[in-house]
């Protein structure tokens, strides 16, 4: 009854859904790939031009009003357009990869396609003028836009919109990235949550065809080069687990302020259309004497894998201004991911660790190299909740086997410890904010969205308190049930008669013999709300309430909600386990 609305009935053989959804991923991955690296252009582009671009400010060092005045008003400026955006759009918020978790995890529509490109606008301005956020989160949103688009061609597949998402994230990864092997773990790993031979080849195709465009057509750039010629000490190992350690607590402490900052903001006497102004100020004077906080920050990124091109205070500012402007930019509402900033301030961390360890003079190291990388990742698998992705990045794009082992270790230690205290990732515990907790499973998310008041049955048997118990039982007797529901003249539950062994006078009012409902629900109990309290419960049907008026609206049987339980079981596991 709650099972959930596919593309409708499945047609055609194996082959039929082969040959569609690899077609599809080869579009969703060319539609992705051309709209990432243009996003990303258009990005490059308004930082030369706003001078927000470490590049272009060295050109007008001699200018410095000019530079100055720019600084503060570009991300400022930038701050208004962003929340004049925003406020047209439906969901009056950016969009990014949580929402597209939750319209995979729970099988819910996408926000419309206006919230969606709103959002994306939103985005590129945001990375355009100089906010400190990132941009991978909207390249995810974008992909899995592209994807849900082309779920509206109703080509009747089962599990066609999430797989098309899916494929739509693994495209921009990959593109992004320049590493489609991560891409396609990501979109299994943060995404769809399983692997499925039926999800996992069109993701693969999508992948594929995302890093083709990148690295062949157009030649891309990877995200850093490092030279490293491997870790020359055993001893280092348990260095990189250490750093993995204190990284995860960077990491925590990341995503707290993240979440705090949005909670100050509401409380802040500044309507949500000039939030993001107020962070945009926040960073143009912050920029002021660090210029290196504004924007994405992949040249700082590319600098600290140098040694030498850092002070030790100075990793230590940039790491500590980071983590508060991008907090404050995305609490306050700026459009832009987390993604970039975790790897920027985790690879300045990394460095900061090795340059302290280096001036004790206590410990051979290798270099900067292998601190950096696992700084880096050990922060950013922390906070998207992407070991494996994590790891493969490194090996991607660096294509040395030490550096990934090393990376390994410490994304490994800070799993470990971000996940007991704070959770899987930052998106996990937004949707947990919201309602949604995945920490339990699939199936347990699905039932918390669903009220059992769609599952009600109207067909029950009631009466008012005066009537006789002997008409009562009467018109129960040619019906299923044995309980009558005792109703007040507006409609309110007052208590339930159980005729079942009845052996008083069959004249004597109901209201001498009625008692209160074993257990009761009301139109906003949801699925699981109900599995959990049906346990122990032992009587015939359950009236459903409404909140406000406490109204009877209908009964529900245990039948009928376990039913529905392992209706939703059998979806997810038809899902998981599909081939074709």
């Amino acid at each position: 009854m709650l099972e959930q609305k596919s593309n409708s009935a499945p047609i055609g053989s194996a082959a039929y859904r082969n040959f569609a959804m690899t077609v599809s991923a080869v579009v969703i991955g060319l539609i992705v790939s051309l709209a990432a690296i243009a996003f990303v252009e258009v990005v490059i582009w308004l930082n030369n031009v706003l001078l927000v671009s470490p590049r272009t400010r060295v050109q007008f060092d001699g200018a410095g009003w000019l530079l100055a005045a720019a600084t503060i008003l570009v991300p400022t400026i930038g701050g208004l357009i962003v929340g004049g955006l925003l406020r047209m759009s439906p969901e009056r918020r950016p969009l990014g990869p949580l929402d597209v978790i939750k319209s995979v995890q729970l099988a819910l529509p996408p926000p419309t396609p206006k919230a969606g490109i709103l959002s994306t606008l939103a985005s590129l301005i945001s990375l355009g003028f100089g906010a400190s956020v990132g941009q991978y989160g909207p390249l995810v949103y974008l992909g899995s836009m592209a994807g849900s688009v082309l779920d509206r061609l109703s080509l009747r597949i089962s599990n066609f919109s999430s797989i098309a998402m899916a494929c739509g994230v693994a495209a921009a990864i990959s593109t992004a990235f320049n590493a489609p092997i991560a891409g396609l773990v990501f979109a299994h790993e943060v995404i769809l949550r399983h692997y499925s031979m039926q999800a996992f080849a069109p993701t693969t195709v999508a992948a594929a065809t995302g890093y083709i465009v990148a690295n062949v057509m157009f030649e891309r750039e990877a995200l850093f080069l490092v030279d490293f010629a491997g870790v020359q000490h055993g001893h280092e190992f348990a260095l990189f687990a250490l750093l993995g350690l204190l990284a995860s607590f960077i990491a925590v402490a990341f995503m707290r302020l993240i979440l705090r900052s949005a909670t100050l903001a509401a409380k802040m006497p500044i309507g949500p259309m000039y939030r993001p102004a107020f962070a945009g100020l926040a960073v143009g004077l912050t920029a002021l004497w660090l210029p290196d906080v504004m924007g994405v920050g992949n040249e700082t990124l590319r600098f600290a894998t140098i040694e030498g091109a850092f002070f030790t205070w100075e990793l230590a500012l940039l790491v500590t201004a980071k983590i508060a402007l991008t907090a404050i930019c995305i609490g306050f509402g700026f459009a832009g991911g987390v993604f970039s900033p975790a790897l920027l301030i985790g690879i300045l961390f990394g460095a900061l660790c090795w340059m302290l360890v280096d001036a004790t003079g206590l410990v051979v190291t290798s270099s900067v190299v292998p601190y950096a990388i696992c700084g880096m990742m050990a922060v950013t698998s922390a906070v998207i909740g992407a070991p494996l992705t994590t790891i493969l990045i490194v090996f991607e794009l660096t294509r040395n086997y030490d550096l990934t082992i090393a990376a390994m270790v410490a994304v490994v230690f800070s799993n470990l410890v971000a996940y007991r205290v704070f959770g899987r990732s930052l998106f996990d515990v937004q949707l947990a904010r919201r309602g949604i907790d995945l920490s339990h499973g699939r199936d347990r998310a699905w039932l918390s969205t669903q009220r059992v008041s769609d599952i009600l049955d109207g067909n029950f048997v009631q009466c008012a308190p005066h009537c006789a118990v002997g008409n009562v039982s009467a018109q129960l007797h040619d019906t299923k049930w044995h309980e009558a529901f005792v109703l007040d003249a507006t409609g309110v539950l007052v208590g339930v008669l159980d005729v079942l062994g009845y052996e008083g006078d069959l004249d004597d009012p109901v209201s001498a013999w009625m008692r209160p409902p074993a257990l009761q629900f009301d139109d906003s109990t949801t699925l699981a709300e109900a599995m959990r309290a049906l346990e122990g419960f032992a009587g015939d049907v359950i009236p459903i309430v409404e909140t406000k008026t406490k109204r009877l609206l209908g009964v529900v049987t245990q039948a009928t909600v376990i039913k529905s339980y392992l209706n939703a079981v059998r979806r997810l596991r038809r899902e998981e386990n599909a081939t074709a």
